[in-house]
């Protein structure tokens, strides 16, 4: 999501969904091709809060059919630039500390979301928690992570 200015740098660009089952989402096409490849995971306002999601595909199974856990990191990472745009609107950042405790799955078909919150922003870093959920099956938690986020420099 980080994008950057080179040409040889991916740049994110924020997309609204307008029509189907993600209509009043979003999400950034092109700003990380792992993401791209992984997802598309999308993201939106509720009650004041930034929620992302995403609907499990097999792409996105184990060999045991349940959600694979790189897949659960890789959206827990988007998640956490989502959760902290406001703190990184004028920063780059990388993702320095990843913590997270996997305690549910998710399997095809499922709707899988995460909301989190800012713990404290300084001026060289962001510490995120949030939670991951199989909205699906009642909002069954899969996975609880924090996180800190490094500022790389101005955008």
């Amino acid at each position: 999501m980080d994008g950057g200015q080179d040409e040889n740098n991916y740049t994110s660009r924020l997309t609204a969904v307008t029509e189907g089952d993600w209509a009043g989402w979003s999400y950034y096409p092109g700003g990380d091709p792992y993401e791209d490849l992984a997802g598309p995971f999308y993201f939106q306002e509720r009650d004041g809060k930034r929620v992302c999601a995403f609907r499990a595909e097999k792409k996105h199974m184990n060999g045991g059919m349940f959600m694979h856990g790189g897949c659960v990191m890789t959206f827990a990472d988007f998640c956490l630039f989502v959760i902290a745009g406001e703190a990184l609107v004028d920063s780059r950042a990388v993702t320095a500390t990843f913590n997270g405790e996997f305690v549910g799955s998710a399997a095809v078909g499922d709707l899988v979301e995460c909301a989190g919150e800012v713990v404290k922003a300084g001026r060289s870093m962001v510490f995120v928690r949030g939670l991951i959920v199989n909205a699906s099956r009642g909002g069954d938690p899969m996975m609880s992570f924090s996180a800190v986020l490094k500022k790389t420099g101005a955008r």
